[in-house]
């Protein structure tokens, strides 16, 4: 067995597809392990020809997608030669210490947006980890998105960052949505708009290269609609409580890490 995934949830059925999509290893080369008999059930339907099973099996490689409190626990059934985990604020020396030997572990911070096919992570090798054990971790993360190598302490501004991300963005999406509505818009057609609106502007960032600065000056005529806006969005300290919500969570990710 080439890889195992140890955790059937959500993160670790986007790893899976998007490892089968990217023809990573051959279907018959993963196994998923998963407790829940139901959620098993689940998994063998949607990929029947993936090995899912209720206990670890021996493999080449493993990525825990476990909750935090089962780490030992997954980590002491392990049969396997090098570990990819995607525990949140679970440390390496945690991660080495549970294995109860001397293998390469990986430690990753990925986001939801990887269930899509878009998401950002950021890796941290330990103490045994080499350069072909950090490639092994970008290949399996890459095929969900994008992927950046850091310290093991920049993980908790990882975590701040782009581990919370989404979920800054999608509050910014339902102030969109509610703010067409409130100018007088069906909310079906502020829904799609302002979706699309993200979406695109997303697109932009990532496909012109250039920066944020650039690309909102672009739109921003003098004494316009938009530098209207932008002035009500300084009155308020939006682009502070960004900040300040990306240090919070970067501050709660290292309190529960320690």
């Amino acid at each position: 067995m080439e890889l195992v995934i140890v955790g059937g949830g959500k993160m670790g059925e986007a790893l899976l597809a998007g490892l089968l999509a990217a023809k990573w290893a051959e279907p018959a080369e993963l196994a998923v392990v998963e407790p829940v008999a139901a959620r098993r059930d689940e998994l063998a339907e949607r990929f029947p020809a993936v090995s899912v099973v209720a206990e670890s099996v021996p493999a080449a490689g493993a990525v825990l997608a476990v909750k935090p409190p089962d780490v030992p626990a997954a980590c002491r059934a392990l049969e396997v030669g090098r570990v990819l985990s995607i525990a949140a604020g679970v440390t390496l020396g945690a991660i080495e210490g549970a294995l109860g030997r001397a293998i390469p572990v990986v430690r990753a911070m990925p986001n939801t947006p990887a269930l899509v096919g878009s998401g950002a992570a950021a890796i941290a090798g330990g103490s045994h980890a080499g350069e072909e054990d950090l490639q092994w971790a970008e290949g399996i993360l890459g095929a969900v998105g994008v992927v950046d190598r850091v310290p093991e302490k920049l993980l908790d501004a990882v975590t701040g960052l782009s581990g919370s991300g989404p979920a800054y963005v999608f509050l910014v999406a339902e102030a969109l949505i509610d703010a067409g509505v409130a100018a007088g818009l069906p909310r079906d057609v502020s829904a799609r708009l302002a979706t699309q609106t993200l979406l695109g502007s997303a697109r932009m960032l990532v496909e012109t290269g250039d920066s944020p600065e650039v690309l909102r000056a672009a739109v921003t005529s003098p004494g316009g609609t938009t530098a209207a806006g932008l002035r009500e969005l300084e009155r308020a300290g939006v682009r502070s409580a960004l900040i300040e919500a990306v240090l919070a969570a970067t501050r709660r990710s290292q309190e529960l890490g320690s």
